[in-house]
């Protein structure tokens, strides 16, 4: 599979997107092409919030006059990207280093590109720490929040690169007629 995702990405419109995606931490190229392929361009969303309520990666609300209650998220929205994005929050438990499989992921990249994949790593694993430890969330809770924070680092990577111009498509040819 990982051969044909390959093959696929490298024609694609996205592929700079999904190059760009894959310089951060857990999201390699299955988590990087879902997550292009599921949101599409990012310069749609005018906000990180944008997308976080599109993922359903916001917190439910039930609200009556002047009491405010918050919930859990309401995953009333994309789930194939909100689940990747989850998965991938989990690898920001370890603390930040470069290794070299994300070295040579982020070898040809703008520094801009690397350096925000350098600050979410940085800050999400400072998060996960600060969460499970000074107030006392459970992992998956964590998790959770920490995909809700990697979607804006998401957002602003992925309008950093934008993706190809989309291809004209190719004129009918002329049929003979006989």
């Amino acid at each position: 599979y990982d051969t044909q995702i390959e093959r696929a990405v490298t024609t694609w419109r996205y592929e700079p997107v999904v190059r760009a995606l894959m310089t951060m931490r857990g999201l390699a190229r299955l988590n990087a092409a879902t997550l292009a392929a599921e949101l599409g361009d990012l310069h749609r969303f005018a906000s990180p919030r944008q997308l976080m309520s599109y993922l359903g990666l916001v917190p439910s609300e039930d609200s009556t006059g002047d009491t405010r209650h918050q919930g859990g998220l309401t995953k009333m929205g994309n789930g194939i990207a909100r689940r990747a994005l989850i998965e991938a929050a989990w690898n920001y438990r370890s603390p930040a280093r470069l290794g070299r499989g994300l070295l040579a992921r982020q070898e040809g990249q703008p520094k801009a590109v690397t350096d925000a994949a350098w600050n979410a790593q940085t800050r999400l694993h400072h998060r996960y720490q600060h969460l499970t430890g000074a107030l006392h969330k459970k992992s998956p809770v964590a998790a959770a929040a920490l995909g809700r924070e990697l979607c804006g680092f998401v957002w602003a990577i992925g309008r950093m690169v934008p993706p190809r111009p989309p291809q004209p498509a190719p004129a009918p040819s002329p049929k003979s007629v006989t």
